[in-house]
């Protein structure tokens, strides 16, 4: 294993750029030494993290290593068990899961109601909404139920109704883990469409090419314990990792 750079936690590697991975700009949300234990289970340990404006960030790393519970946690969805989640202000944030959830609705009125909880007045909703739908291509599709779409046309579902709400940042659990490779490029598309916006982007994903094409930082997680944020160029450029990234990158690593 490389030699650590002093004076920093033991298997943490962080890139020696000035702010490529520590932003410098204020940041949307900030964990200050977090931790999340289930019971007995420690799925995040002291993890210290900030997400900075406008950035693409991707979360790597093997089944259990707490990528699910650091993207639940910087949302506010989950409470830390130890250390905080620090906001200046609370950003608006949108999710989009591995399988998203559609109501027995139309297209349209799926998007509304993600509106409708936002408070958008009634009288702006449905334009929004069709917007937002002709944003992913499902504008001809906006009176069909929304659970007789594909597994790609529900992707693109979910990602039109987080946009619609104008989210500051948006967070991907594995968005293209259950699709086929036309309907992976489709969302992926339209997820670089929208970090392209300025929408700052932070999502988990077992796709290393993906990974390379959307992100621009790349952070490892190991038990629950950040062990590498780096550039992508330097996470995959052969630059200095922990043993088990590199077996990681190898496709070496047992799944847990």
């Amino acid at each position: 294993m490389p030699n650590e750079p002093p004076g920093r936690p033991p298997g943490e590697y962080r890139s020696a750029k000035r702010g490529a991975c520590c932003p410098v700009s204020a940041p949307l949300v900030h964990l200050q030494h977090a931790s999340v234990r289930f019971g007995p289970r420690t799925a995040l340990a002291g993890v210290d993290f900030s997400l900075a404006p406008g950035e693409r960030v991707a979360l790597v790393g093997a089944n259990g290593s707490g990528k699910s519970t650091l993207l639940r946690v910087v949302h506010g969805l989950l409470p830390t068990s130890d250390g905080q989640r620090v906001v200046a202000r609370e950003p608006r944030i949108a999710m989009v899961f591995q399988q998203p959830f559609m109501l027995r609705l139309s297209v349209r009125a799926n998007v509304e109601l993600a509106l409708w909880l936002r408070r958008v007045p009634r009288a702006e909703r449905r334009e929004r909404a069709l917007h937002a739908l002709a944003q992913v291509g499902l504008a001809g599709d906006a009176d069909r139920p929304a659970r007789v779409l594909s597994g790609g046309q529900q992707q693109r579902l979910a990602l039109a109704r987080a946009w619609a709400i104008r989210p500051e940042l948006l967070l991907l659990d594995e968005p293209t883990a259950n699709l086929d490779p036309h309907a992976r490029r489709e969302v992926e598309s339209l997820v670089d469409a929208f970090a392209a916006q300025g929408i700052t982007l932070l999502f988990a994903s077992h796709n290393l090419g993906q990974v390379k094409r959307l992100a621009r930082r790349v952070i490892y997680l190991e038990q629950g314990r950040v062990q590498a944020d780096l550039p992508t160029e330097e996470f995959f450029g052969g630059g200095p990792l922990p043993e088990a990234a590199t077996l990681f990158l190898k496709g070496e690593l047992p799944w847990n």
